[in-house]
């Protein structure tokens, strides 16, 4: 088969391998139909995840159709058209038991990271029970290819951590596809403003469309003093990091109001200052984690149901035989005006 395949920072391939087997009773093989690249990806190929190894096949999103099923899954079967989690649990143990999927002390997040993920032609999915999804009949699945990753992803770490309420002023720091996701699962809150704020112009066009209140550019004035003058001179109630910088960082701890929340959803590849001298007495909370998808099952249904429409944060399609272009694309995204693409099989 062929496979995208990291080899080393900066370095990767589409290039011929192995086709992956049954290795474990619970392992699904599925043959994939669409995949995507995740911001997460260009982080592994900058070589701030140092825990992917040469040789890796990247990807960790996906749906595709169930090839083969080892002997003990019971939920899947051979033709069956699947939703792949990023997140891969066993479903029994400690952490499982609490939905703390991504620290399945057999799982997580493993696919593309410390096994074969989904920039392939097929892919190994362990514990296939319990880290796959059945999809409906009739549904877009490249819509669904959002409900891998970065919609459970902006809802959960984002809204969800950051508890936003009906009548919060939120902000949203990076316009790309998970701090679009947290802004389209905001709305399922009713906040008083949506702020994104982000340096592409065409970014923040579609974050009006999806239903921004308020945007600012970074770089047209002092960022910090726009949001607090958009807060009426108290600062946000909500803040959502969805970069993994530490000036992205910075705008976030700077703009709290007392008592807001600080939800980081964005990867740090490098350490931030925590300004902790001015933040205590500020009555702040602060959240970070890795997606669980114990959303997914919840948002799957909303999609079904026409609350939300994840096909719109689409904005580029290739063959999956043309990831490279696709890369290069995705990694131009400003110059491109690219949002989330899909490569299809």
């Amino acid at each position: 088969m062929k496979a995208l395949i990291y080899q080393g920072p900066g370095q990767k391939t589409w290039t011929e391998k192995a086709p992956p087997g049954i290795e474990k009773p619970t392992d699904v093989i599925v043959r994939i139909t669409h995949t995507t690249i995740c911001g997460t990806d260009l982080h592994i190929l900058k070589g701030d995840v140092p825990a992917v190894m040469p040789g890796r096949t990247l990807g960790h999103e996906g749906v595709g159709v169930v090839e083969e099923t080892g002997a003990a899954v019971r939920n899947f079967k051979a033709g069956d058209h699947v939703l792949i989690s990023c997140i891969t649990s066993c479903g029994a143990c400690p952490n499982c038991k609490r939905q703390m999927y991504s620290h399945c002390d057999d799982g997580g997040w493993i696919l593309g990271h410390l096994i074969d993920g989904t920039q392939a032609e097929y892919v190994r999915i362990p514990h296939g029970d319990n880290s796959l999804y059945p999809i409906p009949a009739g549904a877009d699945e490249e819509a669904l290819v959002m409900l891998s990753d970065i919609l459970p992803t902006g809802f959960e770490i984002g809204v969800l951590y950051g508890q936003v309420k009906p009548g919060d002023i939120v902000a949203i720091v990076g316009a790309g596809p998970v701090g679009m996701a947290a802004l389209l699962t905001a709305r399922f809150y009713s906040p008083a403003k949506l702020i994104m704020i982000d340096m592409d112009a065409n970014r923040l066009d579609m974050a009006k469309k999806f239903g921004a209140t308020d945007i600012i550019r970074v770089g047209s004035g002092d960022t910090v003093e726009q949001v607090k003058d958009l807060s009426g001179g108290l600062g946000v109630d909500v803040a959502i990091e969805a970069v993994g910088v530490p000036a992205t960082f910075d705008i976030c701890q700077s703009i709290l109001a007392p008592g807001a929340h600080l939800a980081n959803v964005g990867v740090h590849g490098k350490s931030v200052n925590l300004h902790l001298e001015d933040l205590w007495i500020q009555n702040v909370f602060m959240s970070t984690g890795l997606v669980n998808t114990n959303t997914t099952p919840m948002l799957l249904k909303t999609v079904q149901a026409g609350g939300i429409d994840p096909a719109r944060l689409i904005t580029h399609r290739f063959p999956l035989g043309k990831i490279e272009d696709a890369y290069q694309t995705f990694s131009n995204a400003a110059q491109e005006e690219a949002l989330k693409i899909i490569l299809s099989a």
